[in-house]
C-alpha cells in the first residue's frame, strides 16, 4: 500500500484530500498542529486501520518512519483573519515548514506538491491571469505575510526540483468552496452565508465591484490528485474561470438562503485584489482537467451544510473581528 503524508490535514482542503487518498486505496498520515484546523474535520477517518493522525507543527523538525510516496503540503492559516492573527506563523510554515518537507521528500525519495495560491499574482495588472504572470503584490502590507510565503514557498520548492532533482508539483488554487470550511474566518462565501443565517446585513468591502472566481472543493481536489500524478513541475492554476462580482455574488446568496437582508459596502482592506480569473489553458491541456460542478449546485451543497452546523458554531463571533485588522 502506497503512503501519503498530508500536511494541514484536519484543514478544510487537507480533510478533503485525506477522503480522497483513503478512496484511492492509499495509507494517509496526516499531520497538523490545528491551530486553524479542526479533528471533527477527519473525525469520520480515524478508525481506519489505513490512516493515523499525527498533531505536529511542520515548522519544527519531521521525523516519521517508513516509506513516503507522496508528501502534501496544505499546512497555512489561508484566511484573512488567521493570517493577520499569526503572521509569524504563517510565514513559518511557509518557509521553516516546506524547507522540512522538502528535507524529508529528499530522504524519503518522495513526491512533493505544494498548495500554492492566486495571491501570488496579488492585485493583478492582467487578467485573467496566466502561471506565467509574475504578481503585483506588496511585501510589506498586511496580506504580504501570506503571499509572500507562498512565493518563498514556491521558489524554495523549484530550487529543490532543480538542484536535487526532487520531483515537486506546485498547485496555484483559486478560490475554493464547499463543506468543512469555518463559517466565520474572514473568507467572502462562508462570511456572506454566515450573515444571511444570522439575519445579519451582508458586508461588502469595496464598491462590490471586484471579481472572484469560485471552485467548488470536489473540483479543486480531482484537479490536484491529477496534477500530482502527472510529469509538470511548473506552477499550475487549478480553480473556476466562472468570474463574478462581488456585489452580484451578494445578490446571489440572498437569493439562495431566500432571506430579505440588505447590501451594506464598508471600506475595502489594504491591497485587496480587485481581479481573480484564473488561465486554466494548462489544466485543461497537460490534466485535461477542468471544473464539472456550477455555482448553483455547488452553493447549494455547501449552504446545506451550513445550515447544519449548531447555534454555537454559527454565532461565533470571529468574523466581527475582521475590521479591527483592516490596515488605514
Amino acid at each position: 500500500m502506497k503512503r501519503v503524508l498530508i500536511t494541514g490535514a484536519a484543514g478544510f482542503l487537507g480533510s478533503h484530500l485525506c477522503d480522497k487518498f483513503i478512496d484511492e486505496g492509499y495509507y494517509v498520515i496526516g499531520m497538523d498542529n490545528l491551530i486553524t484546523g479542526d479533528l471533527k474535520n477527519i473525525s469520520h477517518l480515524r478508525s481506519l486501520e489505513n490512516f493515523e493522525f499525527i498533531h505536529h507543527d511542520v515548522s519544527k523538525h519531521i521525523l516519521l518512519e517508513g516509506n513516503i510516496d507522496y508528501i502534501l503540503h496544505f499546512a497555512s492559516p489561508a484566511s484573512p483573519i488567521d493570517y493577520l492573527k499569526i503572521p509569524i506563523q504563517t510565514l513559518k510554515v511557509g518557509s521553516l515548514g516546506i524547507h522540512n518537507l522538502l528535507g524529508l521528500a529528499k530522504v524519503k525519495k518522495s513526491r512533493l506538491l505544494i498548495a500554492s495560491t492566486s495571491e501570488v499574482y496579488g492585485d493583478p495588472l492582467i487578467h485573467p491571469q496566466t502561471e506565467e504572470y509574475f504578481g503585483n503584490v506588496n511585501p510589506i502590507g498586511p496580506r504580504g505575510v501570506y503571499d509572500e510565503a507562498k512565493r518563498f514557498q514556491e521558489a524554495m520548492t523549484m530550487a529543490y526540483h532543480t538542484y536535487h532533482n526532487l520531483e515537486t508539483r506546485i498547485v496555484r488554487i483559486f478560490n475554493t468552496y464547499g463543506p468543512r470550511m469555518r463559517l466565520n474566518d474572514g473568507r467572502v462565501l462562508p462570511a456572506f452565508i454566515g450573515q444571511a443565517l444570522r439575519g445579519e446585513d451582508i458586508t461588502v468591502f469595496g464598491d462590490g465591484n471586484q471579481t472572484r472566481s469560485f471552485c467548488y472543493v470536489d473540483d479543486l481536489i480531482e484537479g490536484i490528485y491529477k496534477l500530482l500524478m502527472s510529469n509538470y513541475a511548473l506552477p499550475m492554476n487549478i480553480g473556476n474561470p466562472d468570474e463574478i462580482s462581488i456585489g452580484e455574488f451578494a445578490e446571489e446568496i440572498i437569493k439562495l438562503t431566500g432571506t430579505e437582508q440588505k447590501i451594506v459596502y464598508k471600506e475595502l482592506p489594504q491591497n485587496d485584489p480587485m481581479q481573480r480569473q484564473p488561465d486554466i489553458s494548462k489544466a485543461k491541456q497537460i490534466l485535461k482537467w477542468e471544473p464539472k460542478v456550477s455555482r448553483s449546485e455547488g452553493l447549494k451543497i455547501t449552504y446545506e451544510y451550513f445550515k447544519s452546523l449548531s447555534y454555537y458554531e454559527l454565532h461565533k463571533a470571529e468574523h466581527k473581528d475582521f475590521e479591527k485588522y483592516i490596515v488605514k
